[in-house]
């Protein structure tokens, strides 16, 4: 049992106000402005800390089994337990691809022992090569939560078609990623200023609208759950809205290096070649704004570690992706709710209630008989971002030396201290 007294909780106009919780039998047992302790409580003074809910990251890789140089579940748990996550879904582009119920059962086994809840996308089709659709219902038994081909777009339109129809039958949601091959060009970033001015080859903005257009159109024909993965583009914002308009079951999501560069901030280094491209301004103003009307209602931060020889071959040998599971609340917070782009809650809806109600989940929701999966976070701490210190094998973040207010200190998992103080519990 555990009292946290002198928390902040944000009210729905956006006010902190004061709050204290009991947690018992690994769920939220009170919530009031003041609970007094009894004897046996383990009572947590939160000295005017932020309550949230565990943050939830529905896109990150972690690399295993097959690429443990990069990541491991245990370093990328534990990267995302500093960061204040409580759940993550883990994308299926790992060797094997847990393709079939064996190795989905697998992957499962493999996370058993992480400090915090490891779910796990299934493939859409056999080793993630677009030719024929895994077993989704065999694959749901096994463990999978969802279905992705994440890193690659479907290219056939009918087996979208009909991978939307099979996961609509077992009320499943596809999270895609958009990219029209046929448009790609050979294309490694953004097709804008900056790679005309340093002859690199572009990646247009139609690459990733063409084939979100088509799948919102199949979503909408099918009536299948389906979640648009690291949006990008102005465009995208604005069919997402449409078929939202229609009453298509459709979400998105946006990772935080898209709501905070853009191509004018390309450097000829690796850690700054993600999949899709920094965009530019006009895009990048669309996915906030379409973060505050409630369009896009998912903050994920598409985590995705490479080595640091990787990553040393400029823009156009290195692999895509950057990491984020430790510096995204704290970047998000210094630089789109302190200068007012967006609310607070805003931020933390993205993070929690968001990817709750996409992907059906129970945790996400700070309510009396909710999980007691609880980050507290210190909104006055003050440091500089260095990514040699994290606890993730990678260091591919643009954002290394970046000033930021907002320190996780304390996690909670199912009423279980999972981070104090800033460090984690083995």
């Amino acid at each position: 049992m555990i009292l946290l007294t002198n928390a902040k909780m944000i009210r729905r106009d956006n006010e902190l106000i004061s709050a204290d919780l009991f947690l018992q039998s690994g769920k939220i047992s009170r919530i009031a402005s003041q609970i007094g302790p009894e004897a046996g409580w383990k009572v947590i003074d939160c000295n005017g800390m932020l309550v949230t809910p565990g943050f939830i990251d529905p896109h990150v890789h972690l690399r295993e089994p097959g690429f443990p140089d990069k990541e491991t579940i245990r370093t990328g748990s534990r990267a995302a337990v500093k960061g204040g996550y409580t759940t993550v879904f883990a994308m299926p582009n790992v060797s094997p691809c847990p393709d079939t119920p064996q190795r989905m059962a697998d992957m499962v086994l493999r996370a058993q022992d992480a400090p915090l809840d490891v779910r796990f996308y299934a493939p859409l089709s056999a080793g993630e090569k677009g030719e024929e659709l895994t077993d989704f219902q065999a694959l749901k038994e096994a463990g999978a939560v969802a279905l992705s081909d994440d890193g690659k777009g479907l290219q056939h339109n009918g087996l979208m078609r009909q991978a939307m129809q099979l996961a609509r039958a077992q009320d499943l949601v596809i999270a895609a990623h958009c990219e029209d091959e046929s448009l790609l060009n050979g294309g490694y970033i953004h097709d804008g200023l900056y790679a005309r001015q340093h002859k690199h080859r572009g990646i247009s903005r139609s690459v990733e609208d063409v084939q979100a257009a088509r799948d919102l159109l199949l979503a909408h024909e099918t009536g299948a759950r389906y979640h648009i993965c690291h949006m990008s583009t102005h465009r995208v914002v604005d069919l997402l809205e449409l078929a939202q308009s229609w009453g298509a079951r459709v979400s998105g999501e946006v990772s935080p290096h898209h709501l905070l560069l853009t191509d004018s901030d390309l450097r000829e280094d690796g850690r700054y070649k993600m999949n899709p491209p920094l965009r530019e301004e006009i895009d990048r103003l669309r996915l906030i704004e379409g973060l505050n009307t409630g369009v896009i209602q998912v903050i994920a931060t598409d985590h995705a570690p490479h080595t640091s020889e990787e990553k040393s071959r400029g823009l156009a040998g290195s692999p895509f992706g950057i990491t984020g599971l430790e510096t995204a609340f704290p970047l998000l917070y210094t630089y789109l709710v302190k200068p007012g782009y967006i609310t607070l809650q805003t931020l933390v809806d993205a993070m929690t209630k968001g990817p709750r109600q996409v992907f059906g989940l129970e945790a996400g929701e700070l309510a009396e008989g909710a999980p007691a999966d609880l980050t507290l976070t210190d909104l006055r701490d003050e440091y500089v971002i260095h990514a040699a210190d994290h606890e993730s094998k990678g260091r591919n973040t643009p954002f290394d030396g970046w000033r930021v207010k907002s320190r996780v200190d304390t996690v909670i998992k199912s009423g279980r201290i999972i981070l104090q103080g800033g460090t984690i519990l083995d």
